[in-house]
C-alpha cells in the first residue's frame, strides 16, 4: 500500500522534512525515539482501548510502533498506518512483517487531505504525529471523515514547551548565549497543540465532540550516558549550531554536554516532560 502521496500544498514544508533526511535519522533510530517516549505508551494505549474488531487509524505512525500495538489489540481487525516519510514505512513495514503481524498495514500519505475510504475505521490514534498540519482543522475534519459515526479520537500531544525540561535544556544550550524564543502558538511543530482552549477550538472546527484533555508526565530517556545522548541529540538538533562561530558551536557542545551529564540516572539520561491525552469522538 505504497505509492507517492498526495501531499497539500501548505505541507509541502513538512512533507519535504519528513520524506526527507530528518525521517530518513528517525528511521535509522527508530529503537531511540521509541524509547524516548515509551514511558506514555501504556497510558495511550488504555486511552485508545483499541478492541479485538477494531479498525485503527494511526496519523503519523512513523516507524510504526503504535500501529503495531494497535494491530496485536485488534487480532480481529486492522490496523493501518499513515505517514509522510518513506524511509520510516520501510521500517515500520519491516518490523510488522518480523513480529506477524498481518492486519498491520501502511500508506505514505498526507492525513490532511488523502482519501481515507469513508466511515471505516472505529478509533484514529495518534502519538505525537498530529501537530504538524498546516491547516489542522481540515486534516482533523480528514480523519473524521474516515471514522465511523461514534468513532474516537485518541491523540498525545506535547504541552507547552515550557512544561517539557528536555526542550528548554537541548534549545538552550545549543543557542550559546543567543537569544531563544519558543514556536509562536499554532504554527505547524511540536507545540501547536499544546493549548487546550485551542485543541477544543480545532477539534470543534473539525466537527468533533466531548473534547477532554488528560495531563500526563514522564521522563523521556536520551541514552545510555552523556556521551550516547550527545551524539543522539547533535544529530537529532544539530541544526540549531547554524550560524555558530567555531568558538560558539565549541560553547554550545559544552553546554550540552554539561546539561546531558547533569541528567544521567542509573537508567541513562533522563529529562522532565509533559503531554496531553486528547480524547474526542466524532459525533
Amino acid at each position: 500500500m505504497s505509492s507517492t502521496p498526495r501531499v497539500d500544498p501548505s505541507n509541502a514544508e513538512q512533507a519535504a522534512a519528513w520524506d526527507g533526511q530528518e525521517g530518513a535519522y528517525w528511521a535509522e533510530h527508530a529503537d531511540r525515539f521509541d524509547r524516548a517516549v515509551r514511558a506514555y505508551l501504556p497510558h495511550f494505549l488504555a486511552a485508545a482501548d483499541v478492541s479485538a474488531s477494531d479498525r485503527v487509524l494511526d496519523i503519523g505512525c512513523g516507524t510504526g510502533e503504535t500501529t503495531r500495538a494497535a494491530a496485536r489489540r485488534a487480532s480481529d481487525g486492522l490496523a493501518v498506518g499513515v505517514d509522510l516519510s518513506a524511509a520510516m514505512l520501510r521500517e515500520a513495514r519491516r518490523r510488522a512483517v518480523a513480529e506477524g503481524l498481518p492486519n498491520a498495514e501502511f500508506v505514505q500519505a498526507d492525513a490532511q487531505n488523502h482519501a481515507f475510504p469513508a466511515a471505516s475505521f472505529d478509533v484514529a490514534v495518534s502519538r505525537t504525529g498530529t501537530m504538524f498540519f498546516a491547516d489542522p482543522v481540515a486534516a482533523f475534519r480528514n480523519i473524521g471523515g474516515a471514522l465511523r459515526p461514534g468513532g474516537r479520537l485518541v491523540q498525545l500531544v506535547w504541552q507547552a514547551a515550557a512544561e517539557n525540561e528536555w526542550f528548554l535544556a537541548f534549545t538552550g544550550a545549543l543557542a550559546a548565549g543567543r537569544p531563544t524564543t519558543g514556536p509562536p502558538p499554532g504554527v505547524p511543530g511540536p507545540f501547536s497543540l499544546a493549548e487546550p482552549d485551542r485543541v477544543r477550538n480545532v477539534l470543534g472546527a473539525a466537527g468533533f465532540t466531548g473534547v477532554e484533555l488528560e495531563p500526563h508526565e514522564e521522563a523521556m530517556w536520551f541514552g545510555a550516558d552523556a556521551a550516547d545522548a550527545e551524539r543522539f541529540t547533535l544529530g537529532l538538533l544539530g541544526w540549531l549550531l547554524d550560524g555558530l562561530d567555531e568558538e560558539g558551536r565549541r560553547r554550545a557542545v559544552d553546554d550540552l554536554r554539561a546539561t546531558l551529564t547533569a541528567h544521567e540516572t542509573g537508567d541513562g539520561v533522563r529529562y522532565a516532560s509533559a503531554t496531553w491525552i486528547v480524547r474526542a469522538t466524532r459525533p
